[in-house]
């Protein structure tokens, strides 16, 4: 191969032809000029030696088949690239038609995950055979980026599985398949288990089937679920088309995330008329969401600045790469239970130790129950949980930890008692093992005078349910050694968190953040807004859970205690807490009212058997509620504005080190709304930029408070056209 062309062709002597895609310029195949011009090449020669040809095998020389576009040139559309954008989808889709009515039959041999564009070139394809291998991935996960599959796997996804079950199970979803999964919905036909069956296996299928064609070029072709491609029914528009716009709706939320609603609309126009209108129509659709914002935000945080961190853009240069060996987790409840799961399945032998060794082993009966789902979901097997459990072991003596190379602190939220364990479990570790405390508050400064070594003492901040929440933020007291924090970045990556690094500070990052959204939903309750509305705009901003409810999960009794330490705090350093009408209502809650939140069965919501039956009606009389209108829309900027403001300040303090980490922090930690591209994003892409943020926020501040005064940091940088970078 040369490196005019990235796809390589070899054909046998039963005339089979053995296309290998090989991209000469990195790891992985993607959509480029180069594969443009050498798909273009390949299908004129398909296409001129026809006749010589028995069947086609398309495969990959990398160990993934293919994985989509460049998210660089997806990142860098504009509204005035449209046309452009259009035609070269309208080429390479052309390119992809042809090669299905070549009038051979066409095989993909997908070795590894075919994802995005990857599956779109292997739905051209009139049979598709997966390597059943471990971490292969298959799926269509645009949607998750602002997207639609725009190469025809959209339209032909369709046609293949039908409208409902395409859309609802696949296109909305943006689910990425096992092998085995995809096989059961129906996006390959079948498996093998080792690489050298795919290409044997693909020439036996064209073999069997020398006049293959894909199934919508028939005569008697009709959609799965008897939708006909050419007529609308009212039945049809009853019984599918408005429960999928449902679908859309629920996914959007009201928000500007409208590529679940282009989805839609772009699959039910689709299967009115022939395949080839289809996919001009889906070339539009793609186009306009392309070009659009929310995609390059999305892009911008889940590409570029999560490669940032994943490629160690906060870690300190220097030190060696560092595995753990051995974890000790102190504290076996809900925190402790989860990071021993995460620790235990990522090879680490895992001590957890609490009061007793009953209360420990609940805590590791909370693995067990993970794992138990895992085998019943067919996804790992019972000697894989049974090595995984076997590597927790539990124990309440401090001796138990010998040898141990980490410690997770993860006990109750209480300065002394933090450094009581410290003090109890230090003298039994290794040299230099990593000390670190899971405080969600607590500086971590303060917390490390408890230890004998501060300098390998570092906070290690999860997030509920740990198995779950990819975040792990990482922050550095005044003590931390660089050596600490490069090797508590190593193991954050090594059991699977994605790790922000933020300086010392009380609440640190996401906890100082998400308070101000959630103050600033409970300040509307104190100036009479209708609960309900507080509800929808958080929803509608895009938040994934609504402000009151989020209060109630986060037990407003422990607000009540963090606020107070903080005042103190505060205070002692001569900085008073300024008061908000929200503390107030707070108070009460939790004083007055005794509704502190779902904990306690009482918060802002009503609950039976732990589960969310309404708004508390008594609300209103408490409150006032329902007696004042705030427009909607600055019900929606108030929460969204808090944070970015917030988020302004912890850059310009040296909490935040870096704008990536904020951006993913903010969406991976704190719930803040996907389709911005995180909190700092938010303020980048604002109608007008950083100048029409600034705007904003001034009008803000002149109605609601001086909360919203934007930080003269901010003001400099509108002012001479600068952005977060």
């Amino acid at each position: 191969m040369t490196d005019t062309t990235m796809i390589r062709w070899e054909q046998d002597t039963d005339g089979v032809v053995l296309l290998t895609i090989d991209n000469p310029d990195g790891s992985v195949n993607l959509l480029s000029p180069l594969f443009e011009r050498s798909l273009a090449a390949t299908v004129d020669r398909l296409e001129a030696e026809r006749d010589d040809i028995t069947g086609v095998v398309l495969t990959s020389a990398k160990k993934t088949f293919f994985a989509g576009a460049d998210p660089a040139v997806l990142g860098r559309t504009a509204p005035e690239r449209a046309a452009e954008l259009t035609a070269g989808g309208d080429l390479l889709k052309s390119l992809l038609r042809r090669l299905e009515k070549l009038g051979r039959p066409v095989v993909a041999a997908l070795n590894g995950s075919a994802t995005g564009a990857g599956l779109e070139i292997a739905l051209a394809c009139h049979h598709r055979i997966a390597l059943d291998v471990k971490g292969s991935r298959i799926g269509l996960p645009e949607v998750a980026l602002g997207l639609l599959p725009g190469l025809g796997g959209l339209t032909r996804t369709v046609r293949l599985l039908g409208l409902q079950e395409a859309v609802s199970e696949v296109l909305l979803t943006g689910r990425l398949f096992t092998p085995a999964t995809a096989l059961a919905q129906g996006l390959v036909d079948d498996l093998v288990t080792v690489p050298e069956e795919l290409v044997v296996r693909a020439r036996q299928w064209i073999a069997a089937h020398p006049d293959a064609t894909q199934p919508w070029d028939r005569r008697a072709y009709r959609i799965p679920g008897g939708h006909s491609p050419s007529k609308a029914h009212n039945t049809f528009q009853a019984s599918v088309v408005l429960p999928l716009s449902a679908a859309a709706r629920k996914l959007g939320r009201g928000t500007p995330m409208i590529a679940p609603h282009r989805i839609v609309a772009a699959a039910v126009e689709g299967t009115q008329v022939d395949i080839d209108t289809a996919f001009k129509i889906e070339s539009r659709y793609f186009a306009e969401l392309a070009c659009g914002p929310i995609s390059s935000n999305m892009i911008k945080a889940f590409h570029f600045d999560t490669r940032h961190i994943a490629k160690g853009g906060s870690r300190p240069t220097g030190f060696p790469r560092h595995r753990a060996e051995k974890a000790v987790v102190l504290g076996a409840g809900m925190m402790g239970a989860g990071i021993a799961y995460v620790c235990a399945r990522a090879g680490i032998e895992v001590v957890l130790k609490d009061l007793s060794v009953e209360a420990a082993e609940r805590g590791k009966g909370y693995s067990a129950k993970i794992l138990d789902k895992a085998v019943a979901a067919g996804t790992i097997s019972e000697a894989d949980r049974d090595e995984v459990l076997a590597r927790i072991t539990t124990g309440e003596r401090p001796e138990d930890a010998a040898g141990a190379d980490l410690v997770i602190e993860a006990v109750f939220e209480d300065t002394e008692l933090k450094k009581n364990v410290f003090a109890e479990i230090e003298p039994h570790l290794a040299p230099g093992a990593v000390l670190g405390s899971n405080t969600s508050t607590l500086p971590i400064s303060s917390l490390a005078e408890g230890v004998a070594h501060p300098g390998d003492f570092i906070g290690l901040h999860f997030f509920s349910p740990v198995d779950r929440m990819a975040l792990l933020e990482i922050i550095v007291g005044e003590k931390t050694s660089a050596s600490t924090l490069a090797k508590a970045f190593d193991i954050a990556q090594q059991i699977g968190k994605t790790p922000i690094v933020v300086g010392d500070s009380r609440g640190f990052f996401t906890s100082r953040v998400i308070g101000t959204f959630l103050t600033e939903a409970v300040e509307m309750i104190a100036e009479g807004a209708h609960p309900a509305s507080v509800e929808q705009a958080g929803l509608q901003a895009g938040y994934p859970t609504a402000p009151l409810a989020l209060n109630d999960e986060l037990n407003m009794r422990l607000a009540v205690k963090v606020r107070a330490e903080t005042k103190a705090a505060w205070i002692a350093g001569g900085r008073p807490l300024v008061e908000r009408a929200s503390f107030r209502v707070v108070d009460r809650m939790v004083e007055e009212f005794g509704r502190p939140g779902r904990v306690e069965g009482a918060g802002f919501y009503d609950y039976a058997d732990g589960k969310r039956v309404g708004l508390w009606p008594g609300l209103a009389e408490a409150f006032g509620t329902g007696t004042t209108e705030i427009p909607f829309a600055d019900m929606v900027e108030r929460m969204l504005f808090a944070e970015a403001i917030e988020s302004v300040k912890c850059l310009d303090e040296n909490v935040l080190r870096s704008v990536p980490d904020a951006n993913v922090g903010s969406l991976l930690g704190i719930g803040f709304p996907a389709w911005t591209g995180g909190v700092l994003q938010y303020v980048n892409q604002y109608d007008g930029g950083p100048a029409g943020f600034v705007a904003r926020a001034r009008r803000l501040a002149e109605r609601y408070g001086d909360r919203f005064t934007p930080p003269a940091s901010l003001v400099t940088m509108a002012e001479n056209g600068g952005t977060y970078q």
